[in-house]
């Protein structure tokens, strides 16, 4: 909304109110805002949780210092998704799809999530929101992302032909262009489902490519299957991870500086055309997006880091990862999230694996068996006792190492 004002006074010379053109100043700004927003009313919040007892119920699975978690208020996720909401409204351009289909994700989601703590905690039943309401949920969340990036007109990728030619002020000249071409610039605009391929020096993939030549009339029906594939199994992943004190909310904003780094390169045309990868006019925008998100996590980090004084519950976890999966998304980057999101990955799969071993040898021997003393991981190395404080750290590392080689496959390929 603020974007809007500045705007109009710069159109008046107002001094200092073209600041708010540049991506950089706004994103900044949201993540300053975000940051303010859930350090200064996270606290009351927490009060606000604990008058009404709003705490969490805790099984006893042997671990240490489990049971003193006891009563510690949840439903934190609340202000992440007030400090992502907040600044992206006031910093970001309210007519860019990417940045609107990120706050429907967002809300989305957190409604979701909210129904799911609430169940918990008000009507005392453990089971919270039952799973396959979950996945309706999802499911539909997947159908508007799905529908939405491969049908609306401005979603597109753009072909520049002599890019690499461009001086840093014709690109100026050329963001702010609105016709076809220019004299120096012919640019063509696609309607197109191609995604990144990391690791390969033709790096673009082509979901139509995929199908029969006579069934790629129905390339939106797979697209929108990966889409909700992708938003399932990203959110639950962030889920599963949100165990322990700081995990998920760390590991996730090292994710979305990432995915800021991403959008920032891809949406503009002479870091695109050097790094030699897709240009997606508008795709910058989501910077704001991202670090106001990137500022929420770290904010309920002050609260949330060990010992917590609050839990961001379901309405903060199923939130933070389904936004990064529709990130991904709009990026064009969701073949790189088994490597970017490696930690929920890992933490989902030492779930199914020994969910299923255990049935296996069970049905083979008649004893179930384990692979891992507990899972999800961070419950396993929690029984090895190691504290949970330097079990998050690690994480934490491991998920940084995993962002840098996201980058880096930018240029290996």
């Amino acid at each position: 909304m603020l974007y809007y004002l500045f705007d109009y006074l710069n159109e008046l010379n107002f001094p200092g109110a073209g600041v708010f053109q540049y991506i950089s100043f706004r994103a900044g700004m949201a993540a300053f805002l975000s940051l303010l927003i859930t350090i200064t009313f996270g606290k009351n919040l927490i009060n606000f949780l604990r008058r009404k007892q709003v705490g969490e119920s805790i099984r006893d699975l042997g671990l240490e210092g489990q049971m003193q978690k006891k009563g510690t208020p949840t439903m934190g996720g609340l202000i992440i998704i007030a400090a992502i909401l907040v600044p992206t409204l006031l910093f970001a351009k309210l007519d860019n799809v990417y940045v609107v289909l990120l706050i429907i994700a967002t809300c989305w989601l957190g409604l979701i999530g909210f129904l799911d703590d609430y169940i918990k905690v008000f009507r005392k039943n453990k089971e919270g929101l039952a799973g396959r309401f979950k996945i309706v949920g999802q499911v539909g969340l997947g159908l508007i992302v799905g529908l939405t990036l491969y049908f609306n007109d401005f979603v597109v990728v753009r072909e520049i032909d002599n890019a690499s030619s461009l001086t840093t002020r014709e690109v100026q000249d050329f963001q702010r262009e609105t016709g076809p071409t220019t004299d120096k610039v012919h640019y063509k605009d696609k309607k197109t489902t191609i995604t990144t391929v990391p690791f390969v020096k033709n790096n673009e993939l082509d979901y139509g490519k995929i199908l029969p030549e006579a069934l790629r009339q129905y390339t939106w029906v797979l697209y929108v299957l990966v889409v909700i594939l992708i938003i399932t199994a990203v959110s639950n992943g962030a889920n599963i991870t949100d165990g322990i004190d700081g995990l998920a909310a760390g590991t996730s904003g090292i994710i979305g500086i990432t995915l800021a780094i991403l959008a920032y390169l891809s949406g503009r045309i002479d870091f695109s055309s050097y790094l030699n990868i897709m240009y997606i006019p508008n795709l910058a925008e989501l910077v704001i997006f991202c670090t106001a998100f990137v500022g929420a996590c770290l904010g309920f980090l002050w609260y949330n880091a060990y010992p917590a004084q609050v839990f961001m519950g379901d309405t903060g976890s199923l939130t933070l990862g389904g936004v990064i999966a529709v990130l991904a998304l709009a990026v064009r980057k969701e073949l790189l999230i088994p490597v970017l999101c490696g930690i929920f990955l890992i933490e989902n799969l030492s779930v199914i694996i020994q969910v299923s071993y255990f049935k296996y040898t069970k049905k083979k021997y008649g004893e179930g068996r384990r692979i891992f003393l507990m899972s999800p991981l961070h419950h396993h190395y929690q029984k090895k006792n190691i504290h949970e404080a330097k079990i998050v750290t690690r994480f934490w590392i491991c998920g940084i190492l995993l962002a840098i080689l996201t980058l880096a496959t930018l240029k290996l390929r």
